[in-house]
């Protein structure tokens, strides 16, 4: 990087707000996605908004491109910088604004952390709804770049269900609120088409989030089931009776052993599949839906369905499901987490299409995903240290994906396309649909500065990250 522009960031935001040393750059070559790696030759901190305004308009002035990241939980490569030399970090932003009670809505600095928003008004019987597996350590302003979910958006909805309005530093610089802290704003909806826009329209500074209330009360059960086949029946089952779970969550033989063997929760490890149901509201309304929930389940031959006793064994519960992903580690040095989408009705398909891709490639596939509505996370286990098997995995995780669409799904629940599935995305839109998106970024994004080679393929190219591992086609 130029010297001259090193010493004018450091103006901008103070010597500490600028990283530059190689070795800790290294920190900032992936997000949850590892499979492809770039390296940032600077990475930029600010602390405030007006500070990312004035680093984005020198940046635009110099016309180099700038990729934001929040805290890279992401599963798609959505921060890489490729041919971004500058990587603008939020984490510095992580203030709670505003809370107002009497309206339901919390503002907050993108860099906070999304559990510490429904901790900073659970003594106000309040909560913000959406709940990604890393809501410990994921940030609002990557929720709103991917339009995050979680198990409790079955019930709850994503991330766009929950923004009331956006402050935005566009690449240019200008500071921008895009909706407000009502129902509704008149006027184009800009806030909705900014959210998961994966930061290509700009970087987001703040948000203004709604909350709901905490439930009266809650039932959680996990299901047994001797094989997947019978727990994707109960699924349907339990929509089909009328019944819409807060939560429905599946895990398989795998992912139950490798569970059990980090929580010790009680899982029985020689199940084929097990379901972590739970319904929320009322008190007098659970009982009926429990008798039901039972009912359907032991039609489908559970072999043993229990119900959580106390809050505490429910939390244990759910600590386990949103640690499953860490939880492989126990079983591979490493993996790569799909995300797709299929209709409830054919989970059972797509779980045959992913064992058969599996064996076709000589793979371990463990299956955990948001069974309620169809959004699935198959989690392909490998050794980087194999080249082979690694490019096994890339070439499996594509057929899986190309496995939804053909079942009449999609590429992604809620992972984004980042820079992982560019190359897929001609599967699902025509070329004058990508027209279209690329139109509308550059209203917001003229120059491509803003993070560059993301969402959308070049047409005829490809584009080095910069690994020894793969390029991705485009």
């Amino acid at each position: 990087m130029d010297e001259k522009v090193v010493n004018r960031l450091c103006e901008l935001v103070g010597p500490d707000g600028v990283v530059a040393n190689k070795n800790v750059l290294s920190v900032y070559d992936c997000d949850g996605y590892t499979l492809e790696k770039s390296v940032p030759e600077i990475v930029v901190l600010p602390h405030s908004t007006e500070e990312v305004s004035a680093v984005v308009k020198f940046l635009n002035k110099e016309k180099i491109a700038f990729v934001p990241r929040g805290a890279g939980t992401g599963l798609s490569g959505g921060c890489l910088p490729v041919e971004a030399p500058v990587m603008i970090g939020t984490s510095r932003l992580n203030k709670i604004v505003h809370i107002d009670v009497l309206n339901r809505y919390v503002v907050a600095q993108s860099g906070v952390v999304n559990l510490w928003v429904s901790n900073a008004v659970k003594d106000q019987g309040l909560q913000y709804a959406p709940d990604p597996s890393s809501q410990q350590a994921c940030t609002i302003g990557g929720n709103v770049a991917e339009n995050s979910g979680g198990p409790h958006t079955l019930k709850y909805g994503v991330t766009t269900n929950h923004v009331l309005g956006l402050e935005v530093v566009l690449p240019d610089g200008e500071i921008v609120t895009l909706g407000g802290t009502v129902e509704d704003v008149p006027g184009y909806d800009l806030r909705g088409i900014t959210i998961g826009a994966e930061g290509t329209f700009g970087i987001v500074t703040q948000a203004a989030l709604r909350l709901t209330r905490q439930p009266q009360g809650y039932r959680t059960f996990l299901a047994v089931f001797e094989s997947v086949h019978q727990a994707t029946q109960t699924v349907s089952g339990i929509i089909s009776s009328g019944i819409v779970p807060a939560a429905l969550e599946m895990m398989d033989t795998l992912i139950i052993q490798a569970v059990e063997e980090a929580f010790h929760f009680g899982f029985p490890t020689d199940a084929g599949a097990v379901l972590i149901i739970e319904i929320d509201g009322l008190t007098a309304s659970l009982d009926p839906q429990t008798t039901k929930i039972q009912d359907v389940c032991k039609q489908n031959n559970a072999r043993e369905v229990r119900i959580a006793r106390d809050d505490a064994e429910r939390m244990a519960l759910w600590k386990s499901r949103k640690r499953a992903f860490g939880a492989i580690g126990r079983l591979s040095p490493n993996y790569c987490t799909q995300d797709g989408v299929v209709p409830r009705t054919k989970v059972p398909d797509i779980l045959r299409r992913i064992t058969e891709v599996a064996d076709k490639y000589q793979l371990r596939i463990a299956n955990v995903f948001h069974a309620g509505d169809g959004n699935i996370h198959p989690i392909l286990m490998y050794d980087e240290r194999d080249a082979d098997e690694t490019q096994r995995v890339v070439k499996a995780g594509q057929e899986i994906l190309e496995a939804c669409i053909d079942l009449g799904g999609s590429l992604t629940g809620e992972h984004g396309i980042g820079i992982e599935k560019m190359g897929q995305m001609p599967l699902i839109f025509s070329p004058e649909d990508l027209l279209a998106m690329t139109q509308l970024r550059s209203v917001f994004n003229p120059d491509n500065l803003c993070n560059p080679n993301k969402i959308i393929p070049t047409p005829g190219g490809c584009i080095d990250v910069k690994t020894p591992r793969r390029q991705v086609p485009l």
